[in-house]
């Protein structure tokens, strides 16, 4: 199983999750955050334009998406087709253990 972190710059998140749900991806985890990366966010003019604010972090969205990993770079081509800017981190899922069955692998997912 492989973790799929999605930092997302739009809020993409609908048409990405829309797109997974026809492929059959179970569940993901959305969170608004507020980031910076290589360029800053837009300029905010204040007091009648006469002073210009660059704001230190702008507002992002997360998604966390666990896999199987037969499914990863179909995901991956979803979540590029749907998303304008972000990044995708994959990273290996060691152990997975659903509590409410008890059951574990690929069959909490």
């Amino acid at each position: 199983m492989l973790k799929l972190d999605v930092i997302l710059g739009n809020n993409d998140v609908m048409a990405i999750s829309e797109k997974l749900k026809e492929m059959k991806i179970g569940g993901l985890t959305v969170s608004k955050i507020r980031g910076r990366g290589k360029n800053p966010g837009p300029e905010i003019h204040a007091s009648k334009g006469s002073e210009i604010f660059v704001p230190q972090f702008t507002d992002k969205y997360r998604m966390e998406i666990i896999v199987r990993e037969s499914d990863e770079n179909k995901v991956i081509d979803i979540i590029k087709e749907k998303g304008r800017v972000g990044k995708i981190f994959v990273t290996p899922v060691l152990r997975a253990v659903d509590i409410a069955s008890g059951s574990e692998g690929d069959d909490t997912i």
